[in-house]
């Protein structure tokens, strides 16, 4: 007779496997449907500003292809992202205590929703300006204006999608609040640590330029702030739901 334990983990690795496989089929054929997309969206891209006020360089063969990939490859991630949070939901929903379950299939739609509106605000608030930025100090320095296609790309994503993660931050302290591994005591108690985090953060994930850091500080900050607010509202309506809630 076979070990139960060795049985139950063989048969949740071999679920997992699916799940996988699963989601690796969806990505490819979201891959298939960007590429086809990707001229569209490129021709897009080139005629909303900042893009459309500069004339786009290549200086490798390659270029051309890397731009074509990466835009599929956006596509692809974005298409596929519900898809695999529902099939990750779907494998660990069964191990997770009844609010738990409550929580995670609530907050799915919403960190979908959070990280379309974040890419949003990166590509339309965010990175005009910080590109205007960059050619005002160009131009303060005589300088010739020569992009190349990939590093224009290369600076977008840079920013974009940042900013469309941490778009993520109010969703994931809300989640975390309501199965009660957070509370709002805990985070305004570390807001000064988490101050010093954005702030490493914001230069870790934005081009090397003080504009940009400073671009996306402020709405982690706001971001933060939110979270915080947001938190207290689920502590207390967890509160009156639990009232052994301590």
């Amino acid at each position: 007779m076979g070990n139960p334990f060795l049985m139950s983990f063989l048969e949740h690795l071999s679920q997992l496997r699916k799940q996988i496989i699963i989601i690796a089929a969806v990505f490819a054929g979201c891959t298939a449907l960007g590429l086809f997309a990707a001229p569209f969206i490129f021709d897009a891209i080139k005629s909303a500003p900042p893009a459309s006020q500069m004339e786009w360089n290549t200086f490798s063969p390659f270029d051309g292809v890397r731009i074509y990939m990466i835009i599929a490859m956006v596509v692809a991630l974005t298409l596929t992202l519900p898809v695999a949070l529902a099939l990750i939901w779907s494998f660990v929903k069964k191990g997770l205590y009844p609010h738990e379950r409550a929580a995670t299939i609530r907050y799915i739609p919403y960190s979908v929703i959070c990280f379309l509106v974040g890419g949003c605000f990166g590509y339309f608030v965010v990175l005009p300006m910080s590109f205007s930025f960059v050619n005002n100090i160009s131009e303060n320095l005589n300088l010739t204006e020569t992009y190349g296609v990939a590093e224009y790309f290369a600076f977008m994503m840079n920013i974009v999608l940042p900013i469309a993660a941490a778009f993520e931050l109010p969703i994931i302290v809300m989640f975390l609040t309501r199965i009660g591994l957070l509370t709002p005591d805990r985070l305004k108690r570390s807001r000064r640590y988490a101050y010093l985090i954005l702030v490493v953060s914001s230069n870790l994930m934005t081009p090397p330029d003080i504009v940009s850091d400073f671009l996306l500080l402020i709405p982690l900050l706001a971001l933060f702030e939110i979270s915080v607010w947001l938190s207290g509202s689920v502590y207390r309506k967890r509160l009156a739901a639990e009232p052994g809630v301590a």
